[in-house]
């Protein structure tokens, strides 16, 4: 299993996270001293209510932050919300504002200088935000030990991570702890980086690519086995960009290898229990009013007669997106269903050069692989 994602032993777990701490407690101090975009490339664009909470964070939090996409899933009020690898707190005080004082927000890293800001700035926001109690808390601890670091299991609404999945040598071991700490319907809506295959030893023994998020990447492939594995839905693909790498230097170790940045969404429900049938999206959700992204293959948009696949009305029937569709046998509607399902699996790479091609890249404008500018060609 070392080749899907699993670390060869506790000595090499222990030396990533000591390299690991190093880099992001010492060497970078801030989101510039990054080498590569791939730790900084936005996912897709900001709704407005999401940067009116970002512009409440202060400001020696935000010049901390290092992830590789906004990931700020949908439906948030009065949920718990899990941030794996939080930093500075910055993901964790937006989202402590979107879920609103019935909601809470918890962050774990294993940085001790990252959390010291964290903490150091939970009253200003609390303050800010007007909550007359912390609705934020911060753990120090590893994504891979969850409910060691004092995580109660069964008990979160959301995982969300952002660029810190591919930083651990054992990816099967987090998501299990993932899963386990979700409830039934919990889901898992993360950004990172992932290859065009599986890397090569001495990508992955290379500090620096290791720190910078590509020479922990995985294999996009391993991915969707390794859910499964675990116990998860089949990943849905939410957005793509790639990675660009200026360095000559890196770029000869990487050789022909592709990264891209992809946000993918994985959910904690019963496997095979729903057959195929109609929705019907109900509009509301706050930032998703009219029309709801759910994935790179559905987008629902309100009142409209939607058929989908029995995976996906599993997922919509048993996490926290129930109440905003409306469920009906196929024939149940006197309208015409105009969407029929779609693939299961995207291919993100394919994903990402079809939204280059056709101008809708991430905002950096990074479109191309490690070593050629030519990726955008059709």
């Amino acid at each position: 299993m070392a080749d899907k994602g699993s670390s060869s032993g506790n000595g090499f777990l222990e030396s990533v996270h000591v390299d690991v701490k190093e880099y992001y407690g010492k060497t970078v101090k801030k989101n510039s001293d990054l080498k590569t975009n791939a730790c900084v490339t936005p996912a897709q664009p900001v709704p407005s209510y999401v940067r009116d909470a970002l512009k409440k964070v202060h400001p020696e939090v935000s010049v901390k932050y290092y992830g590789c996409g906004l990931v700020v899933p949908e439906c948030l009020e009065g949920c718990r919300i899990l941030d794996l690898g939080s930093g500075s707190g910055r993901d964790c005080f937006m989202l402590s504002l979107l879920v609103g004082e019935r909601g809470h927000v918890s962050g774990i890293d294993m940085t001790d200088s990252q959390l010291e800001v964290a903490r150091k700035y939970t009253d200003y926001h609390m303050k800010e935000f007007g909550y007359k109690k912390p609705n934020v808390s911060f753990f120090l601890g590893y994504i891979e030990a969850l409910t060691e670091a004092g995580l109660e299991q069964n008990s979160f609404d959301i995982t969300i991570s952002n660029c810190v999945v591919n930083l651990s040598p054992d990816k099967k071991r987090v998501l299990a702890e993932v899963y386990s700490v979700l409830k039934e319907g919990g889901e898992l809506y993360f950004s990172d980086i992932y290859c065009s295959g599986r890397l090569t030893k001495e990508i992955k023994n290379h500090k620096v690519l290791w720190g910078e998020c590509l020479g922990g990447a995985l294999w996009w492939k391993d991915l969707l086995e390794l859910a499964n594995e675990v116990g998860f839905s089949v990943p849905r693909l939410v957005q793509a960009s790639a990675v660009t790498v200026d360095n000559k230097e890196r770029q000869q170790i990487l050789g022909d290898f592709r990264f891209i940045s992809a946000t993918y969404r994985l959910f904690k429900v019963p496997k095979g229990s729903t057959e195929t049938c109609q929705v019907i999206y109900n509009g509301g959700i706050t930032g998703a009013e009219d029309s709801f992204k759910f994935d790179c293959r559905h987008t629902f948009k309100a009142n409209e007669v939607v058929e989908v696949d029995g995976q996906v009305a599993s997922i919509l029937k048993h996490s926290r997106f129930a109440e905003d569709f409306t469920f009906q046998p196929l024939g149940g509607s006197s309208e015409r269903c105009c969407v029929k399902p779609k693939a299961d699996v995207v291919d993100p790479f394919e994903l990402a050069d079809q939204l280059c091609s056709e101008g809708l890249s991430a905002a950096t404008g990074g479109c191309c692989s490690t070593q050629s500018a030519d990726c955008c060609k059709p």
